[in-house]
């Protein structure tokens, strides 16, 4: 059982992950590749709304996507958003990034290799790595303005779209900690964590809920 007062932590931290933007038409629109088909769909909801000329899907493969996405994230994101009607010239992707850093650096690399200008770049990732998409872009892509987005959902359904509500909340859980930790790093930029947010956090470490937290021997970014 997950007690009251986990679940009211829980919704301290995913309120606090997700940044609450108001979207806007950007240069482009960049879909962090992951085990949610749900950011190709919202990509593609955001493009047919005029938000983005231009869908970037970037992601190899990871531990938790092998076995659903065999090409690649990036790819079966393409594949999605070319059956939803988006034209192929509308999509390029980038089928080498292993992290969020390097979502971005090499999202980068292929715009500019294409000869795309970008002045402003639309963030799509899980809802609860709005925060930590947006941090790494800041950091790495000083230049543009970033504006995160997200599949509209409450933690309840989130929750019941992933079928775990124990991994759910690790996963909130290790996103905090590496919000809190990567800047020293040199991964993203500091954001400052309310302190009502840090003691959910220890409170829901000292429950249990640890098992995406990073260790020393953890691979980061």
């Amino acid at each position: 059982m997950i007690s009251a007062q986990a679940w009211a932590d829980t919704r301290l931290l995913w309120d606090y992950h997700q940044m609450g933007h108001t979207l806007r038409p950007c240069s482009v629109a960049i879909g962090l590749g992951s085990h949610d088909l749900g950011v190709a769909d919202t990509a593609v909801d955001l493009y047919k709304r005029g938000m983005a000329p231009l869908l970037v899907f970037t992601g190899a493969t990871s531990p938790t996507t092998r076995e659903r996405m065999p090409r690649g994230e990036a790819v079966h994101y393409q594949e999605r958003a070319l059956e939803l009607g988006v034209p192929s010239s509308a999509v390029l992707v980038e089928p080498r990034a292993r992290n969020t850093g390097e979502n971005i650096r090499f999202s980068r690399e292929l715009l500019e290799e294409a000869g795309v200008e970008v002045s402003s770049v639309l963030l799509i990732s899980k809802p609860y790595e709005e925060r930590r998409a947006y941090g790494t872009a800041r950091k790495l892509w000083p230049e543009v303005e970033v504006v995160s987005a997200s599949t509209p959902m409450t933690l309840d359904q989130y929750v019941d779209s992933i079928g775990d509500a124990r991994l759910v909340i690790d996963m909130l859980v290790g996103a905090l900690q590496r919000l809190m930790i990567y800047p020293e790093q040199g991964f993203m930029i500091s954001q400052p964590v309310p302190a009502d947010v840090r003691e959910a956090y220890e409170r829901l470490c000292q429950a249990g809920f640890t098992s995406r937290l990073l260790t020393t021997d953890t691979p980061s970014a």
